[in-house]
């Protein structure tokens, strides 16, 4: 009984990864595109699709990833996801360093670079919380609170960036990934108590 769940759990979350990666690849917008902006375009996608994997696992809900196994893991994930942004954001600044720069200093006329652009600073905010954290000598709830708003921002401007677009991704896909993202966040943010006093066991 335990097997055939974790089997259908890992199976739903590769189908959930998977597809609107797999949607995003045969998408006809592609055709005629120079391979770098199909990189910057893919490596965007496969960082809302990351999104996902990061709240299971850093609430231990994935069968076969005890909770300090599983944190680890969330730990190299998010190392990927950053990357997986920056080669997206690189790749959309050799095909048109004036849109670029006109989403970083919030001029650009369309609505979804302020969120990709505020997605992005949260996520390297996020990052570099994790990695001065040691040296910050930051308590346990003041990490919990800090890392958990900031992704909390992060996948929400990410969700609204995605859906605004009307590009490679195909639009269910594109929908019923960025709304799993959400509440796979928001339930582990509430399960784990994280602006509670004491967070919750696990």
């Amino acid at each position: 009984m335990r097997l055939a769940r974790a089997i259908l759990i890992w199976a739903a979350l590769a189908i959930a990864v998977g597809l609107p990666m797999a949607a995003a690849s045969a998408s006809p917008l592609l055709a005629w595109r120079d391979p770098v902006y199909i990189v910057a375009g893919l490596a965007g996608v496969l960082a809302m699709s990351l999104m996902l994997c990061q709240p299971l696992l850093a609430g231990g809900y994935l069968p076969g990833l005890p909770l300090h196994r599983g944190r680890r893991v969330h730990r190299w994930i998010g190392g990927v996801l950053v990357a997986a942004v920056l080669i997206h954001v690189a790749g959309l600044w050799i095909t048109s360093p004036p849109d670029v720069i006109d989403a970083l200093l919030f001029a650009s006329p369309t609505p979804f670079s302020f969120w990709g652009v505020v997605a992005m600073w949260a996520l390297l905010a996020t990052a570099l919380l994790a990695a001065l954290r040691r040296r910050l000598r930051l308590r346990p709830r003041a990490w919990r609170v800090g890392h958990a708003t900031l992704a909390m921002v992060i996948v929400v401007t990410s969700a609204v960036h995605a859906i605004l677009i009307d590009g490679t991704m195909e639009t269910l896909s594109k929908v019923a990934l960025c709304a799993l993202v959400l509440i796979a966040t928001a339930k582990v943010v509430a399960d784990l108590r994280v602006w509670t006093r004491r967070a919750a066991p696990r």
